[in-house]
């Protein structure tokens, strides 16, 4: 088989895979190279018996995730697309609230009344901004309190933000909460309840699929393919070096995450001019945190709660996601799956730990939260951990984003970092994918 090709991406993810059907739809030759052993970035799945997957981190679609599900649509697999109603709450002060409806946020006693009525106003005044670029300057913390009250943002806001941003919480762009109210403001019904899509059989069949279909256009996917270098002749791109074998293209677009491309770029000896230099200023000026994410598999139910945010500050766990309250428990072998999550840098040290530690680590505080959970429930239990789960957007975050076509000439970029102001997510990993792969062919076609 010939290592040469027109394009050469690099990450299996959402973005490579999308950009890889149009351009391969276009005629164009083109391989995806992926580190891992199978395709699907933050959105792969792992057997938790013999015949069932699951994802490795929890997801799901809004109904206004318009470009994944417009894509499925194209592809011949929108059939597949479920919806579900989403109940929803929060864990806060030791007791759990409900907060899938407008009621529910009525009956919000952790807030006094006039609180509730204004938490519940916030949605509309997010939906009614139409131009984000004011908000950039602003940080959550300020735009929050602004818009609503302390009282609202100590309770609900400040211990989500730093369940999810740690040290950076008070850093972070109005842009980013504006955006995920908005977000969740038009998904849902008629009725006020959330609902959420998903795809029958798991996103583990979605990308299966969508495998097939890239083989059949001729794609090649080289999996356990870890791109050390950029291969170059004066700063044009001439191919990537693996760790197994060289691969040769006068185009090249990686989609992995900013600190994992800077390491390839840095060793891939450049020469530097001005351009260049601003260029890769840029890249490194964006930090990500990181994420361990616990997947119990339980003989019993937890609740009947799909997502529980956890606003206590005593509990390590941004959210518990029981995601058989959600997707069918008859799709796991009836067992019960729960997701633990906790953002935190990768110093930390409970980044570190074992499967075993961190599920030891684990059990008091999900016992204090459900006072009947058992250590005997627990059928099985899995961690997986992400250095790169999500990006930290600061104010002015727009200023220091890289742009897709690089000054190498043939270099193009198309990662979850440049996702604004929206957050990073697989119905916007497609539009990148859409997006790069326009621009490869504008590049191509020499302009």
């Amino acid at each position: 088989m010939s290592n040469d090709y027109d394009v050469i991406i690099i990450g299996g993810g959402f973005t490579g895979l999308v950009a890889s059907y149009y351009l391969s739809i276009q005629g164009k030759k083109v391989c995806i190279l992926e580190k891992d052993d199978d395709i699907g970035g933050l959105a792969r799945s792992f057997k938790i018996n013999s015949k069932d997957s699951l994802e490795r981190f929890y997801h799901h679609w809004f109904n206004n995730d318009l470009h994944i599900l417009n894509f499925i649509e194209e592809i011949g697999l929108s059939h597949n697309v479920i919806e579900k109603k989403s109940k929803t709450g929060m864990f806060f002060a030791k007791r759990f609230y409900k907060l899938s409806t407008p009621l529910d946020l009525l009956l919000f006693s952790a807030l006094p009344f006039i609180d509730r009525v204004r938490l519940g106003l916030l949605t509309f005044k997010a939906r009614a901004i139409k131009n984000w670029h004011e908000l950039e300057n602003i940080s959550a913390k300020d735009w929050l309190i602004s818009n609503s009250s302390k009282n609202i943002y100590r309770v609900v806001w400040e211990p989500l933000l730093k369940g999810k941003f740690g040290r950076q919480a008070e850093k972070i762009s109005a842009v980013w909460i504006w955006n995920k109210l908005k977000l969740r403001g038009g998904s849902r019904n008629k009725k006020g309840s959330e609902t959420l899509l998903y795809y029958k059989g798991g996103f583990d069949s979605l990308l299966k699929s969508i495998k097939n279909i890239l083989i059949t256009q001729g794609v090649d996917i080289y999996l356990d393919s870890d791109v050390k270098m950029l291969l170059h002749n004066n700063n044009k791109i001439t191919g990537v070096r693996t760790n197994k074998v060289n691969f040769l293209s006068e185009t090249v677009i990686s989609t992995t995450p900013l600190p994992v491309f800077s390491e390839i770029f840095k060793k891939s000896s450049f020469s530097e001019g001005k351009q260049l230099k601003e260029f890769i200023n840029k890249v490194s000026k964006i930090n990500y945190i990181g994420n361990t994410c616990l997947v119990l598999i339980l003989n019993k139910s937890l609740s009947s709660t799909y997502w529980t945010n956890v606003n206590d500050p005593d509990f390590p766990f941004v959210g518990i996601i029981e995601h058989t309250n959600f997707d069918d428990k008859g799709n796991y072998s009836d067992k019960y799956v729960v997701y633990l999550s906790k953002y935190l840098p990768t110093s930390d040290k409970l980044y570190s730990f074992s499967a075993e530690q961190f599920l030891e680590y684990s059990i008091p505080y999900i016992q204090k939260m459900f006072k009947d959970f058992s250590k005997d429930w627990i059928e099985d239990s899995f961690l997986w951990r992400e250095p790169y789960s999500q990006p930290i957007v600061t104010k002015n975050y727009s200023k220091v984003i890289p742009q897709v076509r690089t000054p190498v000439e043939g270099l193009f970029l198309s990662c979850m970092a440049q996702i604004y102001p929206e957050d990073r997510g697989t119905n916007y990993a497609v539009r990148q994918g859409q997006e790069v792969s326009k621009e490869v062919l504008r590049f191509m076609e020499g302009t």
